[in-house]
């Protein structure tokens, strides 16, 4: 009898122990997530409605002198950054010798030293990390010399023309933070997966914060990690830079997640009728998703290929810079 009493008190007292481990990890839990809402929302002096921004209108370009035009279109200075690893090393190079070569300059980072490319090596591959060092490298080496950095993947396949004519007219000082926007929950962030934009502003309040761990921690929570571009939108919306979705004058994305391939195939199942219109913007400036042979085909239709006889009169120009030999 003594011995079932015993084993009953053992019994209730694991049962009670395994309760308080799983009420403790709830606890935690929600400790975690309230964290989260603080950090995204505490600082926030107003409310922020979301910008759907658009390019300016090619009217209102006619009504600015050609001399004005090519003034500003030489202004324009796009800083690249794409985080790499070591595994990507054939996505490394189709990057490399593809549309990077349009960027004004162009730098790889990487986890480790890789012999093959000039990388500078970031000695992590958490991809946060990564990406904080990144933008703290860019704007302590190059922010007197270049007015907008765009970060992506090397799976993404970016026309900086199209960059460069959407951010046309917008103002480089004040805080811009642009992409393909995602809403999560109550945070609204630019998705890495379509590339990522910073005015000179956004970097210049960022990097003011990267040194704060209350306002931009290194780590995103107890229990789980949150993705890298939910962590940029935590640290830039203490900095007051918010996400913007980028679109052309239809209301398409611009910066987009997936590649022209599987936009394609979309629009052939759901309006089979209408497969280019319902496909993609005309003014695209990323696709994502691609292998290295597809970037290469990428480039053959984006830059290459010519009908001989049809002369565009774009009225504006953006020349790649010097050196950039495959367009």
């Amino acid at each position: 009898m003594l011995h079932a009493r015993r084993q009953g008190k053992m019994f209730s007292e694991s049962s009670s122990f395994l309760k308080g481990m799983m009420l403790g990890s709830i606890f935690c839990a929600l400790i975690t997530m309230l964290g989260h809402i603080r950090i995204g929302h505490g600082n926030r002096m107003h409310h922020h409605e979301h910008h759907h921004l658009q390019p300016i209108n090619k009217e209102d370009i006619l009504k600015i002198s050609k001399d004005e035009r090519m003034e500003l279109s030489k202004s324009f200075r796009v800083y690249c950054i794409i985080l790499v690893k070591p595994k990507d090393v054939s996505l490394w190079a189709a990057v490399k010798e593809t549309w990077t070569k349009h960027c004004d300059k162009a730098e790889f980072f990487s986890s480790e030293n890789v012999k093959v490319f000039e990388s500078i090596n970031m000695e992590t591959d958490d991809m946060w990390m990564m990406m904080r060092k990144a933008y703290e490298y860019a704007f302590d080496k190059y922010k007197e010399q270049y007015n907008w950095f765009f970060l992506a993947r090397p799976t993404t396949f970016a026309i900086i023309e199209n960059l460069k004519y959407f951010l046309f007219k917008k103002d480089q000082s004040r805080p811009f933070y642009l992409g393909h926007t995602i809403k999560s929950g109550d945070l609204e962030y630019v998705s890495m997966e379509g590339g990522i934009v910073l005015s000179i502003e956004s970097m210049k309040r960022l990097n003011s914060l990267l040194s704060v761990p209350e306002k931009c921690p290194e780590q995103g929570g107890m229990i789980w990690k949150i993705s890298e571009d939910k962590q940029l939108a935590v640290c830039l919306k203490y900095a007051g830079v918010f996400a913007e979705n980028a679109e052309d004058s239809e209301g398409k994305y611009v910066f987009n997640t997936k590649s022209v391939g599987l936009y394609i195939k979309e629009a052939m199942n759901n309006q089979p009728q209408q497969v280019v219109e319902g496909c993609c913007s005309d003014m695209a400036v990323t696709f994502n998703g691609l292998t290295p042979n597809q970037m290469h085909v990428m480039m053959y239709g984006v830059y290459r290929l010519r009908a001989f006889g049809h002369i565009f009169n774009d009225a504006l120009v953006f020349l790649p810079p010097n050196g950039s030999n495959n367009d």
